[in-house]
């Protein structure tokens, strides 16, 4: 899978476009719609997935709702549970913390996790929000790291990271 990272909005908001054989999926299209139209280019869009619907990430999602074919995933529409579309498969995470509808989409077979807001490279989101909560953050934060793998965090904002290096830097990891 090619992942594309498209830096948009006056937020420096992380898109990601997630190719495999001519087909993609659009993963928190904050903003500047043009912008992340070219580097879909040809290829076919199944799906918008959403971490979460604060308004830096979802400022272009209106223009991806015009078409019928393209699935939308949000938290209102999903469980904890595998997806598959095309020739993705990923799965639903549910991660509140830095908002009451944070999900984390993995991507398994390419060790790919799309965090938004929920983990930054050292440090983590906002809990002071509308909708956020310290503790769920703590809650969310247990559950995506009870495991061994070195998962690759791509977050909302700022540079991808990796599990082990914020496990070793990160100073809200250690809860």
């Amino acid at each position: 899978m090619e992942i594309k990272k498209i830096v948009t909005g006056a937020l420096d908001e992380n898109c990601y476009v997630l190719i495999k054989n001519n087909n993609c999926l659009v993963i928190d299209p904050g903003a500047d719609y043009i912008k992340i139209r070219e580097e879909i280019g040809d290829n076919k869009v199944l799906g918008v997935l959403i971490t979460h619907s604060h308004f830096d990430h979802i400022g272009a999602l209106r223009n991806f709702l015009t078409k019928r074919s393209i699935k939308i995933f949000k938290r209102s529409n999903l469980d904890e549970k595998e997806y598959t579309v095309g020739d993705f498969k990923f799965k639903a995470i549910h991660t509140p913390g830095h908002s009451k509808d944070s999900v984390t989409f993995y991507f398994e077979e390419d060790n790919a996790m799309f965090v938004g807001d929920f983990i930054f490279e050292g440090s983590i989101g906002r809990v002071d929000l509308p909708g956020g909560s310290n503790s769920e953050m703590i809650e969310s934060l247990k559950k995506f790291l009870d495991t061994d793998i070195n998962y690759n965090i791509y977050p909302g904002h700022g540079e991808i990271t990796t599990l082990n290096k914020e496990r070793e830097t990160n100073p809200y990891i250690n809860v």
